[in-house]
């Protein structure tokens, strides 16, 4: 079964790529069916998320594991009759085992952008991989998530620091876990209330990692300017990303936006939802994508 939901055949998949000593390689297949060249891709499982597909599906035809980036084009046309949408990620191929032909794919092969663009066998791709090569060269990536349903706080009789995930909230955590795993982080950090570290929870359990807790994630204290709390968390984020680190990050409603605007340098509409949250690709310690998870 496939989700097709209200745009037809739904589909994601991405520009593996990886470092050279000419450059940079990108991942191509070739699938004998059509005998024709793309990018690798593949269907959505029902309810699966776009992000997690892409992933997935690079791996299989490929067999190349490797950690998304930034969300590239989105690109419609209409396959066998029927509209399609595919989502398009870059990702650097972090691990590889030994690809075997197969009836989908039959050969993969690593080439220079401008080789790969020659290649591909449709206009899309190459627009796709033309997005790709205007991207600087990123260094580290981050998950950076708003902690999850927690109940309402005028329900909470305790300090509102020890409020405690609700049972919606700890659906959505467990949800979050995959996708945070997906930028294979060496590190994750939250704020200190109970709400944001118990949304790792599932991630740590998934990844055997600890959670840091650090206060320069946490929205104002009394007396506290929200500014200066966004530029807190801002800056232990560039720092993170200035060591080269992929981490999973937690933090509040009213730090997220605020530290967006100061590591983007422009003013957005980057409200979170609780149990949503953001990819982050850095080029050192700026930011060069924010896209939404």
């Amino acid at each position: 079964m496939v989700d097709e939901g209200p745009v037809g055949i739904r589909a994601a998949g991405g520009v593996a790529w990886r470092p050279d000593a000419d450059g940079i390689r990108v991942c191509l297949v070739r699938r004998p069916r059509y005998g024709d060249w793309s990018l690798p891709k593949g269907k959505l499982e029902p309810g699966e998320h776009p992000l997690l597909a892409a992933v997935r599906e690079v791996a299989e035809e490929t067999d190349v594991r490797a950690v998304p980036q930034v969300r590239l084009a989105t690109v419609r046309y209409r396959s066998e009759g029927r509209p399609k949408t595919v989502d398009y990620w870059s990702m650097r191929a972090v691990a590889q085992g030994g690809f075997q032909p197969g009836t989908e794919v039959d050969e993969v092969r690593w080439l220079d952008v401008d080789e790969a663009v020659r290649l591909v066998s449709y206009p899309h791709d190459a627009e796709v991989l033309a997005a790709f090569a205007a991207l600087p060269p990123v260094t580290g990536t981050i998950a950076l998530v708003r902690h999850a349903h927690a109940g309402m706080r005028a329900t909470w009789s305790g300090p509102d620091s020890g409020r405690p995930l609700d049972a919606r909230g700890q659906s959505q955590a467990e949800a979050l876990a995959p996708l945070v795993a997906l930028v294979r982080p060496t590190r994750l950090l939250s704020a200190s209330p109970r709400r944001c570290v118990q949304t790792l929870d599932p991630t740590a359990a998934l990844l055997d990692l600890p959670i840091e807790v650090y206060g320069d994630l946490d929205e104002p204290a009394p007396g506290q300017q929200q500014d200066e709390c966004a530029l807190a968390a801002a800056a232990r984020m560039a720092e993170l990303a200035a060591a080269g680190e992929s981490a999973g990050v937690c933090s509040q409603g009213k730090v997220i936006p605020g530290a967006l605007e100061r590591l983007t340098g422009r003013a957005d509409d980057f409200t979170t939802s609780k149990g949503g949250g953001w990819l982050l690709a850095f080029a050192a310690d700026r930011l060069v994508a924010a896209d939404r998870l």
